[in-house]
C-alpha cells in the first residue's frame, strides 16, 4: 500500500510539473511522458523523521485532465514501438 501511496504522489507531481510547463507555453510531447516512471523512489526517507501536523488537512479534489493529446500514441503498434517488450 505504501508503494501504491507513493506511485499515486509521484504521478500528481508529474501531472503537476506537466500543467504548469503548459500553462508557460511548452508543447508537450506525449512521446516524452510516456516514458516518464511514476515510481521514483530516490526521495524516500523510510526512516527519517516526519512532521504529523499536516495530517488533519484535507487535500483539495485531485482534477485528473491534462491537455496532452495522446491519440499519435494510442495509434501506434505497441510492438513496434516498443511498449510491447519485456526490459
Amino acid at each position: 500500500m505504501l508503494t501504491n501511496a507513493v506511485i499515486f504522489h509521484n504521478a500528481l507531481d508529474i501531472a503537476q510539473i506537466a500543467w504548469q510547463l503548459l500553462e508557460a507555453g511548452w508543447e508537450i510531447d506525449p512521446e516524452d511522458l510516456a516514458h516518464i516512471s511514476p515510481y521514483l523512489t530516490e526521495h524516500i526517507n523510510r526512516f527519517g523523521e516526519y512532521s504529523t501536523r499536516e495530517l488533519g488537512i484535507q487535500p483539495e479534489a485531485y482534477d485528473p485532465r491534462l491537455e496532452v493529446d495522446f491519440t499519435p500514441l494510442r495509434e501506434q503498434d505497441p510492438a513496434a514501438a516498443g511498449f510491447g517488450t519485456a526490459a
